[in-house]
């Protein structure tokens, strides 16, 4: 069973419309276990050069970077995202990065959650080397100081 999105009710898997209010339900986002953050792999070149930046370091795409180079940024399963993270796991409007005063995440309702360092966050300033899940994406922060 499902929980609609829009009115929360219960559905079956395999139906494309909420039988309560009729919101279409096709391309739901899947649920996902986390990835505990001691089970990743460490293999992944990190170096950041210039940053902030998030690494990919487990899950699609390993080793794409995605440089904070602005004071806004969504990211999100929907590709007019500004980080498209292309996973059923990742919810079209996932979650904002804002780049004032250091740099933080914030969760925009996404229906599994986003996690630093493991813990389910709805807001949270990233620090040097934070490993960040968001669906099957594990990424590393790197701030670009003393990198």
């Amino acid at each position: 069973m499902n929980d609609c999105p829009r009115c929360g009710a219960q559905t079956a898997a395999d139906v494309p419309t909420c039988p309560e209010c009729g919101a279409r339900l096709e391309g739901a986002t899947e649920s996902f276990a986390p990835v505990g953050v001691e089970e990743t792999p460490e293999s992944v070149d990190v170096d950041a050069g210039a940053g902030p930046v998030l690494v990919v370091r487990k899950g699609p795409e390993v080793g794409e970077r995605f440089y904070i180079d602005r004071e806004r940024l969504t990211v999100g399963r929907d590709p007019r995202s500004d980080i498209f993270l292309n996973d059923v796991t990742v919810s079209r409007n996932h979650a904002v990065l804002t780049s004032v005063d250091g740099v933080q995440i914030e969760d925009v309702g996404s229906l599994n959650g986003t996690y630093v360092n493991g813990v389910c966050v709805d807001k949270g300033r990233l620090e040097h080397g934070d490993s960040v899940q968001i669906g099957m994406f594990q990424m590393v922060f790197l701030s670009g100081k003393d990198v």
